[in-house]
């Protein structure tokens, strides 16, 4: 079952995406990186029905990590840009040709080919406060980065760097829920409303969705979709194995294949990104 909700969540993301870019390109630049942004796009149809998409394929997310580690679940959640594309087609985009079906085949045969070598297990969340922390300081300054860079480049530059940074956030987010799973299994709801893993969720989402609309709002679905397709699992996989000891196998034969395996993942969420099939809107 981890596969199937995995890959529904991953469908239902990538319409969510689709949807709200849709809408938060027709908003004012004057509300980029700002959280009036979402106040504003929160008055548009077509956005709730994107984040409605969204919020539902976070849920079947959920589902998957309750079952499987981050290391499984991960790769398979960046088949959500095939997804989208399959969605612009079907709105009367461009066939895929060979450079689409090429994407298509590197980002499924990547994800393939990291589960198969690596084998990704869960394991014991006991790992040290200082691992803990420097895997998590780790990956927010790495988001806080990309937004400081994002702030000294031309608007047009800001779509990569700001999805980019919302990738890794809502890697961190999906290693906290994952967290936070355990802590239900252990101790109930009660447990978890008393620890701070619930309410860094409820921060890290807020925050990560207003980078990703205002990377929307800055520009096309292909400069901003494929950074955070490609960076979201990274930023998982990174805290998986950092703070919740998820195991890989570490031969040379199956770090060599995992490596090819993200590498391959990344390639195919780039071509894909730039494939004509994504909309290419802009406002008027």
């Amino acid at each position: 079952m981890i596969y199937v909700y995995s890959l529904i969540a991953a469908c239902l993301l990538g319409l969510g995406f689709v949807l709200q870019q849709h809408a938060a390109e027709q908003a004012p630049l004057s509300d980029m990186l700002s959280f009036r942004l979402l106040l504003d796009l929160m008055k548009v149809p077509l956005w709730l029905w994107g984040i409605g998409c969204m919020v539902l394929g976070q849920l079947f997310s959920v589902l998957a990590f309750a079952r499987g580690d981050l290391s499984r679940v991960e790769p398979l959640l960046a088949t959500s840009l095939i997804f989208a594309m399959a969605l612009a087609r079907w709105r009367g985009g461009p066939r895929l040709g060979r450079s689409g079906w090429g994407g298509v085949v590197l980002l499924s045969g990547g994800v393939a080919a990291f589960i198969i070598a690596g084998r990704p297990q869960s394991g014991s969340a006991e790992v040290g406060a200082l691992r803990h922390w420097l895997v998590f300081g780790g990956v927010v300054g790495v988001a806080l980065a990309l937004i400081a860079v994002a702030k000294h480049v031309p608007v047009v530059d800001d779509p990569p760097l700001l999805a980019a940074a919302a990738g890794a956030l809502y890697g961190l987010q999906d290693a906290l829920t994952r967290t936070a799973s355990r802590i239900v299994d252990d101790s109930g709801v009660a447990g978890l409303l008393s620890s701070w893993e619930p309410y860094t969720i409820v921060a890290l989402a807020v925050t990560g969705l207003m980078l990703v609309q205002s990377a929307f709002e800055a520009g096309e679905l292909r400069m901003s979709l494929p950074s955070l397709t490609a960076t979201e699992p990274l930023a998982g996989i990174a805290c998986g194995i950092g703070f919740l000891g998820d195991r890989l196998r570490v031969t040379p034969g199956a770090l060599a294949g995992q490596v090819i395996g993200l590498l391959a993942v990344v390639a195919g969420v780039f071509v894909l990104g730039r494939h004509p099939a994504l909309p290419t809107t802009r406002r008027g």
